[in-house]
């Protein structure tokens, strides 16, 4: 059991966390001809959409209100009705993602009733989705907007369905903002193998998984359709990928009755055997011969790498669920987990195997992380690992100084391997550097 711990700082000196804002945009651009809109200022929007297009080197659509300081005194209805009404008709997108700013929000804009008198007057809306998700940039984190536009989804979308003419093969699939949309794709892979047909709300692995288009679009091109969010209702299982996506799990169970299963990692070989385990009982199939050879590679390459592991001091700075996941997986792998800090509250802090689990910012990270073999975080602790003469691996968001950050995976069989490959690889150098020196 960890003591979770909250430095009593008067502000923040160098922040680890990303806003709500940024994780509730994350989400909706999972989602087939989405456009997400901002209630707030320009700034704001500008933000998140330039630590997104720097982390996934891809076009992104996002909107704002354009809220200003008249506007911001007198009501932002005008600009959400000019907005939504504006996009509806030049963007033509399939859904909207409405989501707040700590502007805004506290202002105390009545949001509800801005996008039910909004639709009175434009009765072309009707048949045009728009999801609204309240996130406050001044609590939570990227984690927590992620999960709360994720609910908003499943709370507004989908529709009862006959699970007889639905089938028992079609699940839903919740992964969080751990998962990179590599994951999403390798994951998506293992249950089509057990003849399932999954439905993966949202999914980035078809919207930022770095592929060229045809042409310009203002919307997002791929992801979740709104047909598939509305099917989801039929589902005969959900697959839950991140203690953070429980409550969305939560509320198609009370709104389906559909029942479901919370994986809190799929890194490592004991979360990804009880993984295929799940799939296995709910298929009914066999665990597929490829991954059974998977395995024999993964517990091959343990061994191969094991001796760089044992008894390393890693300090981490993470979300919540990538820091369950991440450090589960090194403690397999017989390392120390030297620090540990985060960005919001989760039920999962407590229950994690390490002394103590901080509530920070990079600050808090850097004292604490003296002494470490290896430290895990964003880009933004490149300048840390320079100052204490660390090396560095990098995970979150966002990683603005390598390439590839969509197609990256560290989930199942083969993840892992390249998750062992990677980390390996730096012990080994910086062993290889201290004898030279």
């Amino acid at each position: 059991m960890a003591i979770v711990m909250t430095p009593e700082k008067p502000v923040v000196v160098n922040p680890l966390k990303q806003s709500q804002p940024l994780g509730a945009t994350l989400a909706f651009l999972g989602l087939k001809g989405m456009i997400p809109v901002m209630h707030g200022g320009q700034g704001c929007t500008a933000f998140a959409k330039v630590v997104l297009v720097r982390h996934f080197r891809e076009a992104v659509p996002l909107s704002t209100t354009a809220m200003t300081e008249v506007s911001t005194i007198l009501g932002g209805e005008e600009n959400v009705e000019q907005a939504i009404v504006t996009l509806a008709q030049k963007s033509k997108p399939e859904i909207i993602g409405l989501l707040t700013t700590g502007l805004t929000e506290t202002r105390g804009d009545d949001m509800e009733g801005f996008v039910k008198e909004i639709r009175q007057r434009h009765p072309e809306l009707d048949n045009l989705p728009i999801v609204l998700v309240s996130t406050p940039d001044f609590k939570g984190s990227l984690q927590d907007g992620f999960a709360a536009a994720v609910e908003s989804i499943v709370k507004e979308i989908p529709q009862k369905a006959d699970k007889q003419k639905v089938g028992p093969t079609q699940i839903t699939i919740l992964p969080s903002s751990a998962f990179t949309p590599g994951d999403v794709q390798e994951i998506k892979e293992i249950v089509t193998a057990f003849g399932l047909k999954p439905i993966v709300v949202p999914d980035l692995s078809i919207s930022l998984d770095g592929h060229l288009e045809d042409s310009y679009s203002p919307v997002t091109v791929n992801g979740t359709t709104v047909t598939e969010l509305r099917q989801i209702g039929g589902s005969a299982f959900t697959l839950v990928l991140g203690e953070s996506m429980r409550g969305a799990a939560l509320i198609l169970k009370k709104r389906f009755d559909t029942p479901y299963k919370v994986f809190t990692e799929l890194t490592g070989l004991e979360a990804t055997d009880k993984f295929l385990q799940a799939l296995s009982d709910i298929s009914g199939m066999a665990v597929p011969e490829k991954y059974c050879h998977q395995r024999r590679q993964l517990q091959d390459a343990m061994l191969d790498t094991h001796f760089y592991f044992g008894c390393k001091r890693v300090s981490l700075a993470l979300e919540p669920d990538l820091l369950w996941s991440i450090v589960y997986f090194l403690q397999s792998m017989g390392a120390q987990i030297h620090a540990a800090v985060t960005t919001t509250r989760s039920p999962m802090l407590e229950k994690l195997p390490v002394k103590s689990v901080t509530i920070g910012d990079l600050e808090d990270f850097e004292q604490l992380a003296e002494g470490s073999d290896l430290l895990i975080g964003n880009s933004y602790t490149a300048a840390i690992a320079s100052r204490l003469k660390i090396p560095l691996y990098r995970q979150g968001i966002p990683i603005f100084d390598r390439v590839g950050n969509g197609q990256f995976t560290k989930v199942a069989y083969r993840g892992t391997m390249q998750l062992l490959f990677d980390i390996g690889n730096l012990f080994l150098e910086a062993e290889e550097s201290r004898v030279k020196h």
